[in-house]
């Protein structure tokens, strides 16, 4: 459970970069830093979280499925 709460938390985190780094571009009009910075942190995040998927599949913690047709 706290496996995938932290997936969920790290969605949201990047989620909310993504917004900031809008934010930034669209009041600093590219004259400022911010919005490098906020999606600098997105790119981490995001990095961060298939980091996370992997070591959960690694170690058993998440299990794929695939999609299987009806017979």
């Amino acid at each position: 459970m706290v496996f995938k709460l932290l997936v969920v938390v790290l969605l949201l985190a990047i989620l909310a970069s993504l917004a900031g780094g809008l934010i930034f571009l669209i009041r600093d009009k590219g004259h400022t830093e911010r919005a490098v910075k906020s999606l600098t942190l997105r790119i981490v995040l995001s990095i961060a979280l298939f980091l996370l998927l992997l070591i959960g599949y690694v170690t058993g913690l998440i299990q794929p499925h695939g999609i299987t047709p009806a017979p």
